[in-house]
């Protein structure tokens, strides 16, 4: 026999859906802005391994918190990334979402040069100005070549999110990434993707408080 459908209304799902993850998450250290990453990440993906494998620099939750106030520019490597990202509590900050990967430009000149539209989008993202917080959660190249621009001194991002997820080159790039002195949340090993870096984008907007509570609607 099936187990029965359990009927709840739209507004308690996700309150519901963390009240499972709580009860079936493995003991973590986790400070309480720290735990309230990891929760969207199980939340968005069904898989506690993220308990395990997020990666958080120094500070990195206060330091994201700040940026994000001062209403950067976040960069995507992908549009799905860049759709799942809360727009409406980033306007509130004053912030924008930005992502070259598609756009007709970027790949003409990666044909040319032999390498993946990825990689040629971080070096377009690199011209922007104000602060810019990177949300890469597909390609490894882009983490890469964001990396490689790094320690040539052509940007210095003001936070990294190194979500990439695969197996080709995807666990040396995030290494890279948190070798730096760039703050990052970076879910180490394979495992990531758009709806990860997205995830942490949100949850970070999510504790910055609005007069009117109603942003993730």
């Amino acid at each position: 026999m099936w187990k029965p459908i359990e009927w709840i209304s739209p507004k308690e799902i996700e309150r519901h859906s963390m009240e499972i993850i709580e009860r079936e998450m493995p003991p973590c250290n986790f400070s309480p802005e720290e735990l309230a990453v990891v929760k969207r990440c199980i939340h968005t993906s069904a898989d506690f391994d993220y308990v395990h494998n997020l990666y958080f620099s120094p500070d990195a939750v206060s330091q994201a918190l700040e940026v994000l106030k001062k209403g950067p520019v976040i960069v995507t490597d992908t549009n799905m990334a860049a759709a799942g990202i809360n727009k409406k509590a980033l306007k509130r900050l004053g912030g924008t979402v930005c992502c070259f990967t598609a756009e007709e430009k970027v790949a003409e000149e990666a044909k040319i040069r032999g390498i993946t539209r990825a990689a040629v989008s971080m070096e377009w993202a690199a011209k922007l100005e104000g602060p810019i917080f990177y949300a890469i959660g597909n390609a490894p190249t882009a983490l890469l070549r964001l990396y490689e621009m790094i320690q040539e001194g052509q940007v210095k991002p003001a936070f990294i999110i190194g979500a990439p997820v695969g197996f080709v080159n995807v666990k040396e790039a995030k290494e890279r990434i948190c070798s730096t002195n760039i703050p990052c949340i970076v879910p180490k090993g394979r495992k990531g993707g758009s709806n990860i870096a997205a995830a942490i984008c949100n949850a970070l907007l999510y504790q910055i408080k609005s007069d009117k509570d109603t942003d993730k609607e």
